[in-house]
């Protein structure tokens, strides 16, 4: 039988794609701006048939129905990475969360540590071989769906089609569900704050001629873009590709022909971004796809030289231990890709590890350099692996310092306001 046959037999509707859930499953949904939310509606409108279901993803953009109030014994979420649509569900006790490196969730799933029964997925219609694209997010789903007993596909006519490690064909699709809508965006922050560009300012000064980058998600990746119109010849191999990148790329700044790996080649895992950018990725040569296991892992990272990453953080305490995860004992977000990139670029040629914060936060009432971080924080980032930590007031090298260097170096940078309480804090730690 020929793919479009097999394809064909398996269209069907939301509300029947669904009924291959079963109670007691482990679903995977397709995270970002491929979250498909059709699918999402239709499993949690079969709630009251389905018990102990549990709902696995890293940062979905859209509502979370499963890990509202009242879900309890029908959906139980595992989070990856905890977005705002969830973090609730977590902090109140009705989800789990898994501090895990990005690169390894993968490996969770073929392993079999985390076994996934079925994978709800948003991909692109088939090309003339009957291979789909993940389009805007290969991520860890493409390993979900490969190792998943049934994949139930939103097939969406506006979704890009991008190149590299990212397709699917159709004869591993279990149901198919066709539409034609717009996908979830993400746009960039929408006014980038004098505090935001001075960081970004900063960090632009760190950044060489010929380096590759890594940018997170934020308001201060935002305002680095801003300073890099003069730099030459930039690379990118990063987790997640945004709007920015492109106006870099169109003004030719990014140009990838100085990279050591995937030499003209963007190299990315997953879009948070808008219909520029998924204009931008579609079908686009100069860009490559491939699954975190491979984006992420420090040692392909590393293989990049003079790679630049940069990455925020909710606090840093005087010894340069980095919270990234959450405020206490409170869930925030979750590990993501930062120690990824940290330590691959550590082990780069000339490479340029990076944690970036804003000095203060809540309108400038408390300080982000901290003497000690609040009981029950993550330590995201050790002190051991940061480099440069960078604020509103300037950079400090922490690598190869010692615990007096580097209070120090961060007294320096925090914000004049808090400067004293920090100086009198590290005194009485003997630190200074």
């Amino acid at each position: 039988m020929d793919w479009n046959s097999i394809y064909r037999r398996r269209v069907t509707t939301a509300e029947d794609a669904v009924l291959e859930i079963e109670s007691g499953d482990r679903v995977w949904i397709h995270p970002g701006c491929n979250t498909p939310t059709m699918l999402i509606d239709a499993m949690v409108a079969r709630a009251p048939e389905l018990e102990d279901i549990e709902v696995v993803h890293i940062l979905t953009l859209a509502d979370a129905p499963y890990a509202d109030p009242g879900m309890e014994g029908h959906f139980r979420h595992r989070s990856l990475f905890t977005g705002g649509n969830v973090r609730a569900a977590v902090n109140d006790g009705r989800a789990d969360f898994v501090p895990i490196h990005l690169h390894d969730v993968p490996a969770l799933i073929s392993r079999g540590q985390m076994p996934v029964d079925v994978a709800l997925i948003h991909i692109s219609p088939p090309d003339e071989h009957g291979f789909c694209s993940y389009g805007v997010g290969v991520d860890a789903t493409k390993t979900a769906a490969e190792n998943a007993r049934s994949v139930i596909a939103m097939v969406n006519r506006q979704m890009p089609r991008t190149l590299g490690d990212s397709f699917i064909h159709v004869s591993k699709l279990s149901r198919v569900v066709e539409v034609d809508q717009e996908l979830i965006e993400h746009p960039m922050s929408p006014e980038v704050s004098e505090v935001a560009r001075k960081i970004g300012e900063n960090i632009a000064s760190l950044i060489p001629d010929y380096a590759t980058i890594q940018m997170g998600i934020g308001e201060i990746p935002d305002a680095v873009l801003e300073f890099l119109e003069d730099k030459k010849h930039l690379g990118v191999h990063t987790e997640m590709f945004s709007d920015g990148l492109v106006d870099l790329f169109e003004a030719g700044v990014v140009t990838n022909e100085q990279k050591s790996l995937h030499r003209g080649k963007i190299v990315a895992s997953f879009v948070m971004g808008t219909r520029r950018a998924f204009d931008f990725v579609d079908n686009n040569p100069f860009m490559e796809f491939h699954p975190s296991e491979y984006v992420n892992d420090p040692f392909v990272v590393s293989r990049n030289d003079k790679m630049v990453a940069i990455n925020s953080a909710i606090s840093v305490d005087l010894t340069g231990q980095v919270c990234a995860d959450s405020i206490g004992t409170r869930v925030y977000s979750g590990f993501g890709g930062q120690l990824d990139f940290i330590r691959g670029a550590a082990r780069s040629n000339g490479g340029v590890p990076i944690i970036a914060l804003p000095a203060t936060a809540k309108d400038g009432t408390v300080s982000r350099i901290v003497d000690t971080l609040i009981p029950g924080s993550g330590v995201v980032t050790t002190r051991a692996d940061v480099h440069f930590v960078v604020t509103e007031f300037g950079i400090a090298d922490l690598y190869g310092r010692s615990l007096r260097e580097r209070a120090r170096s961060l007294i320096d940078i925090a914000h004049p306001d808090y400067r004293e309480d920090l100086e009198r804090a590290a005194a009485e730690r003997k630190l200074l």
